[in-house]
């Protein structure tokens, strides 16, 4: 019987302290409420807490009226869904980035598992970061192109396998994260862009999801930061992380954005997003530039976390505003998350499959909202 096989795998799941449900959260402002209790968020990915803030809501509630307050686009954009909320979006993207040209989609999920197989075929070789995004892995999956994961950040590995491979394929990919969302540290795309123009048929693939709105003199990400951009042939990220809004973005050259829009599964066989959250998310982008102060508090504080767990003893290799608390195994993790929590603080245990067994950890995901103070007394229960 299914349902006796389906309660096995439950079993096992709670037997390794890897069961998931979902917590009845209320929001209150960039705290959560649990069970009675109010805690400080730490395990929210708005970075520049612009999700809380009531004032640029108000400020853009009023650009809308009645008529413009569209909730959905009842359609796929290539049949009646393409509002020109869209194309002004994507002409405000390409010249942010100064490619050729954008595409919107979806979510992360979508761009993810929708552009590798539009892209790829059986004469394709992948080569993908051991620890890319879930979302890259079952995009690699649904391709028909060969994939190698080669080791973390390693790119001398990364060079062999090009050059034991770059014959025998039409084109090969390279994959990678620019912030990785569990270990929170950072790809040398200079590097990567090097080594993709040794070769005449590499692309180089970049999920900016973690870095876009906090890296970068304009909050471009880490390609801005790198001064790499136009080096990046799939250069994707999201909105619903920093940004406050929902929804991806491709920035690209103008031929792959209309082969995507001709190719793309999970774009042409979708409703398009609602044109409200379109509009959100233009006037959102239009104050980026404004927020390096945030930028520069959310990195100092980051820092001083993932100082402060070092001096405990903790493996820390973040760079950024993710901050993992390696502790082992999943119950000790659990265990610790729980401590946290009581004392006022809302981060959450990571597990296997999330994380490879052995490697549970406690992800501190910080916000700009979050006070130097704050930080102070989290460190100070840590190493209590």
């Amino acid at each position: 019987m299914i349902s006796d096989h389906i309660n096995q795998e439950l079993l096992t799941l709670k037997e390794k302290k890897n069961y998931r449900s979902l917590p009845p959260l209320i929001h209150d402002g960039r705290n959560v409420i649990l069970n009675g209790q109010r805690m400080v968020n730490l395990s929210s990915n708005d970075y520049l807490g612009l999700a809380n803030n009531i004032s640029l809501r108000k400020e853009f509630l009023k650009t809308i009226t009645p008529e413009t307050f569209l909730p959905t686009s009842s359609s796929s954009r290539l049949l009646t869904g393409n509002f020109t909320d869209y194309q002004e979006l994507e002409q405000q993207l390409a010249a942010m980035f100064g490619t050729e040209s954008a595409l919107i989609f979806n979510s992360g999920y979508h761009a993810n598992t929708g552009i590798l197989p539009a892209v790829s075929n059986a004469q394709t070789l992948i080569l993908a970061d051991k620890l890319v995004h879930a979302s890259l892995i079952d995009g690699i999956r649904l391709s028909s192109a060969k994939c190698i994961r080669y080791r973390h950040n390693d790119l001398s590995q990364l060079q062999r396998l090009i050059s034991e491979n770059h014959n025998a394929y039409e084109q090969i990919i390279i994959v990678t994260e620019s912030i990785f969302s569990m270990d929170g540290d950072e790809a040398d795309l200079h590097a990567l862009v090097q080594l993709k123009k040794s070769y005449s048929n590499i692309l180089l693939y970049v999920d900016e999801a973690h870095a876009f709105g906090v890296r970068g003199d304009n909050g471009l990400g880490c390609a801005e930061e790198q001064n790499c951009i136009n080096d990046i042939d799939f250069l994707v990220g999201t909105f619903g992380k920093a940004i406050a809004s929902a929804g991806a973005y491709i920035a690209c050259r103008q031929v792959i954005r209309e082969y995507l829009i001709n190719k793309m599964r999970t774009f042409i066989f979708t409703t398009a997003l609602p044109p409200i959250n379109i509009q959100w998310t233009s006037w959102i982008l239009e104050q980026l530039p404004s927020l390096q102060e945030k930028r520069t508090h959310l990195l100092r504080i980051s820092n001083k976390l993932k100082t402060a767990l070092v001096d405990k003893g903790y493996n820390c290799p973040s760079v950024s505003h993710i901050v993992p608390m390696i502790v082992g195994a999943s119950e000790n993790t659990i265990c610790k998350a729980e401590e946290i929590q009581r004392k006022g603080f809302y981060a959450l245990p990571v597990r296997p499959p999330t994380v490879p067994e052995g490697t549970s950890r406690i992800r501190f995901s910080l916000t700009a909202d979050i006070t130097e103070h704050e930080i102070d007394q989290l460190i100070k229960l840590i190493n209590g």
